[in-house]
């Protein structure tokens, strides 16, 4: 897997959490710098240990599921993929009315715009792609991402978080279907 892929990649992990801090950067919630940096050391943080986590669990899995590892690479990504596309193309939004900056729901939000890093994790894992440097340019997009759109929230309207979103869900989606034609010799 190139460089410019795994840096697609990362971008396209990081419009959650893009979008997430944009939202709660236009709530008011991170307009000071402490904010900020606790929203994107944490996105950053999960979108970085998630894939590892999803990467071993894929190598336990992997002898068992050789035969069909690139359509299942293919299929998790397109389902992340189509979900944040989903998410973008909805009327729903995340916007908080508590601090998420701090705490429980820091938590949460850490580990809900990181799952779709595991499932990366877990089909990197199928195609024999090692992790830990696609892993620290995840977490590194996905802090820098995550402090921007805090920064940029309160200028931004909520309209572009969804925009990154939809970019992002197809992003993981052209990943996913160029591994499947590489796999066929199509690519």
């Amino acid at each position: 897997m190139s460089l410019v892929e795994v840096i697609l990649i990362a971008f396209g992990l990081s419009a959650d959490a893009f979008a997430v801090s944009l939202c709660v950067g236009a709530s008011g919630f991170a307009h000071e710098l402490r904010p900020r940096l606790r929203l994107a050391w944490n996105f950053g943080f999960f979108q970085f240990m998630m894939p590892i986590i999803g990467w071993f669990a894929g190598g336990l899995l992997l002898k068992w599921l050789e035969s069909a590892d690139h359509w299942i690479a293919f299929l998790l990504l397109a389902y992340v993929g189509g979900k944040m596309i989903y998410s973008a193309l909805s009327s729903k939004n995340f916007c908080p009315n508590k601090n998420p900056t701090k705490g429980f729901q820091l938590l949460m939000l850490s580990v809900a715009t990181s799952i779709d890093a595991f499932a990366v994790g877990l089909s990197l894992a199928m195609i024999n792609v090692s992790i830990f440097v696609p892993s620290i340019i995840i977490g590194i997009v996905a802090a820098v991402t995550s402090y921007l759109g805090a920064r940029l929230g309160t200028l931004l309207h909520l309209y572009y978080g969804k925009i990154a979103e939809f970019v992002g869900g197809c992003i993981l989606i052209f990943i996913g279907l160029k591994i499947v034609l590489e796999h066929l010799g199509v690519w």
